[in-house]
């Protein structure tokens, strides 16, 4: 993908992908060289995996697959979704919890991409990266990081994963 050096069309293009201030990502992608672009991509594909707010569809299809194989992976989530209908947790509050443990592992891995921290000594100075990559699949500096920085501001709902309460 070509991406635009002119604020206007780098602004209408955050705007088109569903940036919340799009002219602040694309001003500071053009003034401080960081692949805003990019990184605000990444986090809205990884958010489309974290469970909606308002959709608890997701829950019965859980308890479904559960019954289907009991003993299958991940059956064991459908089987203790079932255990929390039984004692009348509701559907809102189960995809509270869900959704913000999910909110928060995509923080703790995007983080993990900028320093996996090992405890080992030997390991200290092996790392990893997010690229984005050519069509041949070579890395394209520079390297997309700081990921975690934007994963609260990123969150569809626009509340930073804050409680639905919270105005």
């Amino acid at each position: 993908m070509n991406i635009p050096s002119d604020l206007s069309e780098l602004t209408s293009l955050f705007e088109k992908y569903g940036a919340s201030e799009p002219e602040a990502w694309a001003r500071s992608q053009l003034d401080e060289g960081i692949p805003q672009l990019q990184r605000f991509l990444f986090l809205r594909q990884a958010w489309r995996d974290i469970v909606r707010e308002d959709n608890v569809d997701w829950i019965q299809r859980e308890m479904q697959r559960a019954r289907q194989d009991p003993d299958g992976p991940y059956a064991g989530v459908g089987q203790a979704l079932a255990r929390c209908v039984e004692k009348g947790v509701s559907a809102d509050d189960i995809t509270d919890i869900v959704r913000g443990m999910q909110a928060q592992f995509l923080f703790k891995l995007c983080y993990l991409l900028d320093d996996p921290l090992f405890p080992e000594k030997t390991l200290r100075d092996f790392a990893w990266g997010l690229f984005e990559v050519d069509d041949d699949g070579n890395p394209i500096p520079p390297r997309i990081g700081g990921l975690y920085e934007s994963v609260l501001e990123t969150d569809p709902t626009g509340r930073e994963v804050r409680p639905r309460n919270v105005v």
